[in-house]
């Protein structure tokens, strides 16, 4: 992959897309450079969050940064987070928000953070063709819409992540190209990179392999 990681890596999108499992990915990619910080930004969904992830590198240079009540019976939507301090203490940052605009209010408070690493912050939305039943290239370029309304955050680019999960081959990604095209069309936005299993071995020069790590809860 050609693409140079910024400092700040902030992935947007809506439910299903496979954020959490991206910024796991770009974490153990990114490890290779310095210290690694993912922010678990996910007051929305319960189920597949960086939160679950918080003990499974202990020897690694990653650090997983949660809400103090997540995962556990407590967990409610409270953030109380220190994202400069984060970033002049890591070398990346990668922040994991909630789906949809509900998750993203809480991006917004954390704005003038962006504003003050402007040049080294890109704030990704990440998109898949199949996550829902016939959703359309306009669906998905208003659903970024609606999240870059509710946190006052405009997104600097895209990301394909179209994938049907374990089903997931090259013919798979390859078929969400025009898909991919029209949506930056309608955005009028780079797409920086597209992920593909990284067990396939065309990978070209604007894929990201990544590993299959978040399951679903029956797997």
């Amino acid at each position: 992959m050609n693409y140079k990681y910024k400092k700040i890596t902030v992935l947007t999108g809506h439910y299903g897309c496979g954020k959490t499992n991206l910024a796991i990915n770009l974490a153990l990619d990114m490890e290779q450079y310095g210290k690694v910080s993912v922010v678990d930004m996910d007051i929305v969904n319960p189920y597949f969050r960086a939160a679950d992830f918080k003990d499974k590198f202990p020897e690694s240079n990653i650090e997983i940064i949660c809400p103090p009540y997540a995962n556990t019976n407590l967990d409610i939507p409270v953030l109380d987070l220190d994202i400069e301090r984060i970033a002049k203490e890591s070398d990346f940052v990668v922040i994991d928000v909630g789906g949809d605009d509900a998750g993203a209010y809480a991006l917004g408070r954390y704005r003038s953070v962006f504003e003050k690493y402007a040049g080294e912050t890109e704030i990704i939305y990440v998109f898949s063709m199949y996550r829902g039943p016939k959703i359309t290239a306009e669906e998905t370029a208003e659903i970024m819409y609606e999240i870059e309304n509710a946190c006052k955050i405009k997104c600097t680019a895209l990301v394909n992540n179209s994938n049907l999960g374990a089903e997931t081959d090259y013919r798979t990604v390859e078929e969400s190209e025009e898909f991919s095209c029209k949506v930056s069309e309608l955005t009028d936005l780079p797409r920086i990179f597209r992920c593909v299993p990284a067990d396939i071995k065309e990978n070209g020069n604007n894929d990201f392999p990544v590993r299959r790590l978040v399951r679903l809860p029956w797997e």
